[in-house]
């Protein structure tokens, strides 16, 4: 059985190889570390784009492949790694570097990485858990790994999707400048999980299907969830409330659960999978930090398209969103790096950015054309934050409009938000 697993999956390495994909930002960083003695680790959501992005990046090297995400593999329960790397070794040769897609589906896998790096193997794994990340490599691979976190494609990689060449000079050329704001469109609304992109799929339906599945395979099957019905509807009601604040008490209240305990393990849950991240408010005060309400994002806005409730999400909601999710995928650690805060007047800034241990830039996302309103509420929370953290980089980050606001020494710069997405990342 597993001789003829190998022989498929190496089968199926060798097609994958030979088609046409986006390059993804990250290859570069990865790059840097292919050859390091570091058990490289690819990390993020199902059909993020993983399995592709690590074998083009093993693409000139000759490396043997495992899948332990396969169905017949599943099937059959057990798994003999000594069999296993027999089998590859007869199928591959005498080869010491190795891609294992899905990792965490084998269990004590650590164990098994362990021991092959050990004995020389140069290691590229994929993994679908946030706690891979965290947990399981800081104490099993200490010192001895390089996490690669690949989210679904960032603005830049969407507009090669769509084959659309990108030029700085977008404001001298309306129809390439309409035709980018479209796509932009498109992108706040339906994501860049890469087969929709790529492939026209329908999102509403495909990113449907592909939430619950990801719930069920990565949350409710790998945690032995004995009330799915309840996870599925924090889910549901966690993305429908994307970019909104929340406290594990009223999420208790309103969803009927039994505990505190059992929301904040279940919303740790749904975080491992990908699914959603939770932001804290920025304070010097840890006691603040711990107390105050979080801020939950959604990894990709097509996944609060397909499970919204309301017939339009909203879009300064869906542009807060988006800019979280870049922020990430540029490599901001959040509640580490990136926080919201709150001033003493209780005026919200949606992103405070932290270098060491200094706050170096505020970012409030804006949709709507800026009208009076919505630049006053705006920049009296970034004047107020700044005056109170000292910070001197201010942006508001809009559809389509670039100009500069001061006041007394503080400049706030409105700037487009395509033009923003399109800078050089900052990992």
């Amino acid at each position: 059985m597993l001789k003829d697993i190998v022989s498929k999956q190496k089968l199926k390495k060798e097609e994958l190889l030979k088609s046409q994909y986006v390059d993804r930002t990250k290859e570069p960083f990865a790059k840097k570390w292919l050859d390091s003695a570091l058990i490289k680790v690819v990390l993020g959501p199902r059909r993020a784009g993983k399995s592709v992005f690590s074998l083009l990046l093993l693409r000139d090297h000759d490396f043997m492949y495992f899948d332990f995400d396969d169905e017949v593999l599943a099937a059959e329960g057990s798994l003999s790694t000594a069999e296993l790397m027999k089998e590859l070794h007869s199928a591959y040769g005498h080869i010491k570097t190795i891609l294992f897609d899905e990792i965490q589906n084998l269990p004590a896998w650590e164990l098994f990485v362990n021991r092959l790096h050990r004995e020389g193997y140069n290691l590229v794994l994929t993994g679908s858990n946030a706690r891979l990340l965290s947990m399981e490599l800081a104490t099993h691979l200490t010192g001895r790994h390089m996490p690669i976190e690949l989210l679904p494609f960032d603005f830049k990689e969407f507009l090669k999707g769509k084959k659309f060449e990108i030029d700085p000079e977008y404001k001298s050329l309306p129809e390439k400048h309409g035709q980018l704001l479209n796509l932009l469109d498109q992108y706040l609304s339906k994501g860049g999980f890469p087969e929709v992109v790529v492939s026209n799929l329908d999102p509403a339906d495909y990113l449907e299907v592909l939430f619950d599945s990801l719930l069920f395979k990565d949350v409710v099957k790998r945690h032995r969830v004995k009330f799915s019905t309840q996870i599925s509807t924090l889910g549901s009601h966690l993305v429908n409330n994307f970019a909104s604040l929340y406290t594990l008490n009223k999420l208790m209240k309103t969803l009927n659960l039994k505990s505190v305990h059992t929301v904040a393990k279940y919303a740790s849950y749904l975080e491992e999978a990908y699914l959603i991240f939770s932001l804290s408010r920025y304070s010097t005060k840890s006691r603040q930090r711990i107390n105050s309400p979080k801020k939950v994002y959604v990894v990709d806005n097509g996944f609060v398209t397909a499970k919204a409730i309301q017939h339009s999400p909203d879009k300064g909601k869906l542009t807060e969103n988006l800019v979280f999710t870049e922020l990430v995928k540029r490599g901001l650690k959040p509640n580490l790096e990136l926080f919201y805060y709150k001033t003493r007047n209780d005026r919200e800034v949606d992103f405070v950015v932290k270098k060491g241990h200094l706050v170096t830039e505020l970012i409030q996302a804006c949709y709507e054309s800026v009208s009076a309103d919505v630049e006053q509420r705006e920049t009296k929370a970034l004047f107020e934050a700044s005056d109170e953290l000292k910070v001197k980089k201010l942006i508001v980050l809009t559809w389509d409009e670039k100009r500069t606001v001061k006041k007394d020494d503080a400049t706030i710069e409105f700037i487009p938000l395509w033009e923003w997405l399109l800078e050089r990342p900052q990992e």
